[in-house]
């Protein structure tokens, strides 16, 4: 299997960046691995403020790299491990640095292998997985929203009051350098098809709908990566959303 990846960025309506996105290619192909990774792909959405924000997700995308290079074992054992370094950095960061206190981010990370890929993922950053015509996404929504969602199931709420409810990007569990309260790591291998286009991208995506993400993806894809994460963050713009939060997306782009 062939990838082909692009990282592409806006910091919409908001005068700093808080995202940070990284990808690794082993030179080597990961050689002397159990299970030997070709692609790893990583998006933190920081929170914080100016600083605080960009401090965090940046911690998070070098120390979740840096560890799951060093370590052996599965794929779910190094997704795991780089996880608890990159929660651990953030930890420290507050400690030496108190004024950073409540400083956090969100974390994606997407190890792609020959014919497999595996995900763990904390945070709101959704995994978009483009397949023959249709999308889904693969990580857990670790905001409030699906609880609202299951509360307008249930008729404890209308769906007009839980898309405007103020609570509804709130987030569950965040990388802030303390016990972590809700993880998402798949707990199987997720089989690759040639022609998938993988999605990993920070909440600011929300702006445009996920009709609309299928339907830029289905445009460009064969264009390759790049076009298609250029094209996925001109949608963004075009929606013209007040108050635009930052848009991060990485597009992996899988082919024979």
């Amino acid at each position: 299997m062939k990838f082909q990846v692009a990282i592409r960025a806006s910091q919409g309506g908001r005068s700093y960046q808080e995202d940070a996105a990284s990808v690794w290619q082993p030179p080597n192909d990961d050689a002397g691995a159990v299970e030997p990774t070709r692609l790893l792909a990583i998006l933190a959405d920081g929170m914080g403020g100016h600083a605080g924000g960009a401090i965090a997700s940046d911690a998070v995308c070098t120390n979740f790299e840096a560890q799951y290079i060093e370590q052996q074992g599965s794929a779910r054992h190094r997704l795991k491990a780089a996880l608890n370094a990159a929660n651990g950095a953030v930890g420290a960061l507050v400690s030496l640095q108190p004024q950073l206190r409540g400083m956090g981010s969100t974390l994606l990370g997407v190890a792609f292998h020959d014919d497999h890929a595996s995900w763990v993922s904390v945070g709101d950053s959704p995994l978009y997985l483009y397949r023959r015509g249709e999308m889904a996404r693969l990580n857990e929504d670790h905001s409030m929203a699906p609880v609202l969602e299951k509360l307008v199931a249930s008729g404890r709420l209308t769906p007009e009051e839980a898309e405007d409810d103020p609570r509804r990007h709130m987030l569950r569990s965040a990388v802030v350098g303390e016990d972590l309260d809700l993880v998402d790591l798949s707990q199987a291998p997720w089989a690759l098809q040639d022609g998938d286009v993988v999605v990993l991208a920070s909440d600011g995506i929300h702006s445009i709908a996920d009709v609309e993400i299928a339907r830029v993806i289905a445009a460009f894809r064969k264009d390759g990566a790049a076009s298609t994460a250029d094209a996925l963050i001109a949608a963004v713009r075009e929606a013209n959303v007040p108050h635009q939060d930052n848009t991060t997306v990485v597009v992996v782009t899988l082919g024979e």
